[in-house]
């Protein structure tokens, strides 16, 4: 049990449905932290059958972003993580704004006041930065110095009658310790006089994170607060908090940062932060989904590809680890590479229309038979795909009718001269026009290999000055392949078009 100078927790947590929240503010796009929190905790309640709470915590109006609400929800929406109680299903808790909840911060804060427990501060901004000022100047431990603690009554209805803008403080006991007990880091200590008098309630009558966080978990009866490592010199504040309104808190668990590579805190100049970045970069939700869990979480097996399903059944706080982990976007590439590979043909050709379309390289209105072609293409080129976007250039000479016709020094590969290239390319015209209109492979190769040896050259020599010249590239799938999706028409025409380039 935890102890202050405000007692023991009154209310006990029984043996009880497990119930844990995610509560994002809206202050701009979903951070890929963030979607780590909230995968953890919905799969913590999906174990146990419990509850999965979203709550917006909107409170902050200075940073408030209105377009990232909507932000928040899809990006749930596309990992996959649906929500039990929250915006847009309701339930019996709400409303799940925080911003919709004030008369009950306010009414908690004046609670707080009338017991001795919390006070009203008339600080201006400008006395508060010059006490920092002074305080970091004088190498003195930063935080409020109870100046309005002890006011006399006279002295508030002057200020109040002056209209001096006030703000509801927690009196912090003093003497003692409190410990937290952290789920994945044991019981930690802290000094009751480091910490200083948090705002409650601001002038602005919107509640500061501390309370309506409290009151907030409290009264919608959260048994499991799983969140970032960078809220936890916060929590000795939080448990005072309960302590001084009778309250039992939940179970804390801190989930570990995430580094960048070559260490530090990951942020924007490493390059993308939000799941709305990863998702425009062409990962899959389950590729995101996967590489978020083990970040952090440990199987205890080699296992590294979970199924929802696989992750409900084995996700346990017990195996968090409570290190800061590298985040790796080699290693969300690979799993990335991992999950297109496994989709089928119709299905990873549907997923990749809106990068074809932007390209231009299919129709916005496109139509059966142009996707039963692209669905054609997807097994010669999903071996080599890791990210979407990917797919525009290895369809691309598949699905142009015209590609630009590659320079003399590509078409003339290493060990080649020009005039053997163009015995290739000439020769090549020749035997591939007896070709029936199939051009099935095997006829193609037929052609193809029975060339090589009329003009005694290895495989190679033939197969590359035809890669290039119908796909403009020297890298494709297999090169029978290759020519029999592009088609025997246009397969001509760019090997007459690179003849004309050698001899021009």
């Amino acid at each position: 049990m935890i102890k202050s100078d405000y007692g023991e927790g009154v209310t006990k947590m029984s043996e009880k449905e497990v119930r844990v929240r995610f509560a994002p503010s809206p202050t701009g796009y979903q951070h890929i932290g963030g979607a780590r929190t909230a995968i953890y905790n919905w799969l913590f309640a999906r174990h146990y059958g419990g509850k999965f709470l979203l709550r917006i915590e909107d409170t902050d109006r200075n940073r408030y972003v209105p377009e990232s609400l909507e932000d928040i929800l899809e990006s749930m929406r596309w990992l996959g993580i649906d929500w039990d109680e929250g915006p847009e299903v309701g339930g019996s808790c709400g409303p799940y704004f925080q911003s919709e909840r004030l008369e009950l911060y306010q009414k908690y804060a004046e609670q707080l006041v009338a017991e001795g427990k919390a006070y009203y501060c008339y600080c201006t901004s400008e006395r508060l930065d010059e006490l920092r000022k002074n305080q970091e100047a004088n190498k003195e431990q930063v935080g409020y110095d109870r100046h309005c603690l002890n006011l006399m009554e006279l002295e508030r209805e002057k200020l109040e009658a002056a209209g001096v803008k006030k703000v509801v403080r927690f009196k912090i006991p003093r003497e003692g310790r409190t410990v937290v007990k952290d789920q994945l880091r044991g019981e930690l200590v802290f000094e009751n006089k480091t910490l200083d008098d948090l705002v409650l309630l601001k002038s602005d009558g919107f509640p500061t994170y501390h309370l309506a966080n409290i009151v907030d978990d409290h009264l919608m009866e959260i048994t499991h607060v799983m969140r970032g490592e960078e809220w936890l010199p916060s929590t000795p504040r939080h448990v005072l908090l309960y302590q001084a309104f009778g309250w039992e808190p939940p179970q804390f668990a801190h989930l570990p940062l995430f580094l960048a590579p070559g260490g530090g805190k990951l942020s924007k100049r490493h390059g993308a932060t939000s799941v709305r970045e990863y998702r425009d970069k062409g990962y899959l939700p389950e590729a995101v989904f996967n590489f978020l869990l083990l970040l952090g979480w440990n199987p205890g097996t080699e296992q590294e590809m979970f199924s929802k399903e696989e992750a409900f059944k084995f996700f346990t706080m017990e195996r968090i680890n409570a290190s800061p982990v590298a985040f790796s976007v080699e290693k969300l590439d690979w799993f990335n590479g991992v999950y297109i590979r496994s989709l089928d043909a119709t299905t990873l050709a549907k997923r990749s229309l809106p990068y074809l379309i932007e390209a231009g390289l299919i129709p916005e209105k496109y139509s059966q038979t142009e996707f039963e072609y692209l669905e054609s293409l997807i097994p010669l080129v999903r071996e080599r795909l890791k990210g979407l976007p990917e797919i525009v250039e290895w369809t691309s000479f598949f699905l142009s009718e015209k590609i630009s016709t590659p320079a003399k020094d590509l078409l003339i590969s290493r060990k080649m001269d020009q005039s053997q290239t163009l015995k290739v390319l000439e020769g090549s015209l020749e035997v591939l026009k007896e070709v029936t209109e199939d051009f099935l492979e095997t006829e193609v190769e037929a052609a193809l290999r029975g060339l090589a040896t009329k003009l005694a050259m290895q495989d190679g020599q033939v197969f590359m000055p035809l890669r290039v010249a119908v796909s403009g590239r020297t890298a494709t799938p297999g090169i029978f392949e290759t020519m029999r999706a592009i088609g025997k028409g246009r397969v001509l025409e760019r090997i007459a078009k690179a003849v004309e380039v050698l001899h021009g």
